[in-house]
């Protein structure tokens, strides 16, 4: 009966550690006129399926770049995601297109008003406290990988 149990407990803790686990993405800094931003970078079908899911806290300065493999009028939503964030939608060049506000754990579509190659989460409100809207430039996009 021991036995069964502590199996029992270990498939337990096995699987809660693997579903809160999210893999080590590279990073990359990015700036925003003064402001650094050290962004995560989601090149993968896999990585931007998981995103910022299930994470609890995230620095003021670090944020999550998403990279598409096309232009398109992509979208994002919060399903498994705990924390509320912005999201700017860039151009080819890293030009904001525009800026959605993002509540946690919802279904609500925000997209991209024109075709876009990237997305970039930071926390709820970072874009606006800092006077960023569209038409500024995030800078350091041309360090990133191709999305795939």
């Amino acid at each position: 009966m021991f036995v069964r149990m502590a199996l029992i407990v270990s498939m337990l803790v096995t699987g809660m550690s693997s579903r809160a686990q999210q893999p080590q993405l590279p990073l990359v800094e990015l700036l925003a006129g003064m402001h650094r931003i050290e962004a995560e970078v989601a090149a993968t079908s896999e990585s931007r399926q998981i995103g910022m899911m299930q994470r609890t806290v995230m620095p003021p300065h670090r944020g999550m770049l998403f990279v598409f493999p096309e232009m398109a009028k992509h979208c994002m939503w919060m399903r498994n995601t705990l924390l509320p964030l912005s999201v700017a939608f860039l151009d080819e060049k890293g030009g904001i297109i525009n800026i959605e506000d993002m509540q946690p754990r919802t279904e609500v579509n925000h997209c991209a008003t024109r075709p876009a190659r990237y997305a970039l989460e930071m926390n709820l409100g970072w874009f606006r406290s800092r006077g960023l809207g569209a038409g500024f430039a995030i800078t350091g996009i041309e360090k990133l990988p191709s999305g795939r």
